[in-house]
């Protein structure tokens, strides 16, 4: 269902489309298992992905025993709300406010030209509506004709050689996160990224060169799920040497820092306590093979400790001390990365 209206009007009106000025989709899912519950819920922004999944995570370490061990059996209790849920995936509301209808027209300029008829604004909107929805220049322009009437607006639409010409201006913007008052949780993780084109079909049809990947290494605030710091590099670089950068791109304070075992790296620790304000606290696994730098306690580095808890309470135990299972909301925004890339 599509909800369509703006803020202070007479009548909403509801069809089979959607939109907004910040276009963002919401979904709450609830599953009540038996016998341990597990919630759940997503929030997809149009330019960057957020989603939150609490489980536990597989312990791999024991990977080669977990044979033995019967699969266990769910059995969902709550079939009402959890068919509710399902139905509000596809809710979308697209809100126009004044203030983007007042400034839909262009401003005049005083510079030698051609003055241009539509502002950024609705430059932008048509542009995220095409790439929400995954059109084509002329569909997006239909799309947006469509909307538009359904809201009762007579405004005019870019065409798509515009929005094509516009649309270069968007290209090198970043989105940039919006900061909040409190530290950051950042978890670290990359992805790898296949380059498609001209290239490939050869290495396919005559085989001619090798497949290229790229490596696109992200910082995820496991509060908001908001992509806080990115960089991008060969399929060949190493993960820990990118820590550095990355949380030099995190704006404000961070808390902790939680990245899985190819992080564990003297670099990695190195830049965390670099950061401004109260070095972070880094969780990262050790390797199976780690020993202590010193057995004096209060020399003890931060992977000392870890190493002395992993010994202590095996990894499983460790896991749930750190709370190292914040690192699998960084898994579920690779996956959306790649999957709309």
């Amino acid at each position: 269902m599509l909800q369509l209206g703006r803020p202070g009007a007479s009548t909403d009106v509801t069809a089979d489309v959607v939109g907004v000025s910040r276009l963002s989709f919401e979904t709450c899912n609830t599953f009540d298992l038996a016998p341990m519950g597990v919630g759940a819920w997503m929030r997809l922004g149009s330019l960057s992905g957020v989603a939150r999944l609490r489980r536990y995570m597989p312990f791999k370490h024991n990977a080669a025993r977990r044979h033995r061990i019967p699969r266990q059996r769910w059995r969902v209790t709550n079939w009402p709300a959890y068919e509710a849920g399902l139905r509000r995936c596809g809710d979308l509301t697209f809100w126009l406010d004044e203030a983007s209808l007042a400034g839909w027209q262009a401003p005049s300029r005083s510079t030698p030209g051609g003055q241009p008829r539509y502002s950024d604004l609705a430059i932008e909107l048509v542009l995220t509506l095409r790439l929400v929805f995954h059109l084509a220049l002329r569909q997006a322009e239909a799309f947006s004709r469509s909307v538009l009437a359904l809201l009762g607006l007579e405004l005019a639409i870019p065409d798509h050689t515009t929005l094509s010409r516009r649309g270069r201006g968007f290209a090198g913007r970043h989105p940039r996160a919006v900061p909040h008052a409190g530290p950051m949780h950042l978890v670290l993780d990359s992805t790898g990224l296949q380059l498609f084109g001209q290239g490939e079909w050869d290495a396919q049809k005559h085989g001619r060169t090798r497949r290229q990947w790229r490596k696109l290494h992200l910082a995820v605030d496991a509060d908001t799920g908001e992509i806080a710091a990115h960089v991008l590099t060969q399929g060949n670089a190493d993960d820990a040497a990118q820590a550095p950068g990355l949380l030099g791109q995190a704006e404000g304070s961070v808390a902790t820092v939680t990245a899985d075992g190819a992080y564990d790296s003297d670099a990695v620790y190195q830049a965390a306590t670099r950061q401004h304000g109260p070095p972070p606290d880094v969780v990262i696994p050790p390797r199976a093979s780690a020993v202590p730098s010193t057995d004096d306690p209060a020399a003890q580095t931060p992977r000392d400790r870890h190493i002395r808890l992993v010994a202590e309470r095996g990894r499983m135990g460790w896991q749930q001390a750190t709370g190292y299972i914040r690192r699998n909301l960084v898994e579920m925004v690779c996956m959306q990365t790649t999957s709309s890339a």
